[in-house]
């Protein structure tokens, strides 16, 4: 590909005209018949019990605990002298 305004610019390579395409001389095969695959019995779903009481978003109802802290973490006392 040349630029009609630089001399310099060589001649890319991949841009030259395509070759004509030729019919193969081979006669295609056959496609193999193919059988319906037989469906799998679909799964019965089954509602599981949790183990908590939840609120009607499904998640577990919120008790508050002195141990713990309002993130849920361990409130860590001091250590109290023996």
């Amino acid at each position: 590909m040349r630029d009609k305004k630089d001399n310099a610019t060589i001649d890319l390579p991949g841009f030259e005209p395509a070759a004509p395409l030729v019919a193969p001389a081979v006669a295609p095969h056959p496609e193999p018949k193919r059988t319906p695959r037989p469906r799998r019995a679909a799964m019965k779903q089954e509602q599981l019990t949790l183990l908590e009481e939840t609120d009607t978003t499904g998640l577990p109802v919120w008790r508050r605990d002195d141990n713990l802290d309002l993130t849920g973490l361990p409130v860590w006392a001091p250590a109290t002298p023996a």
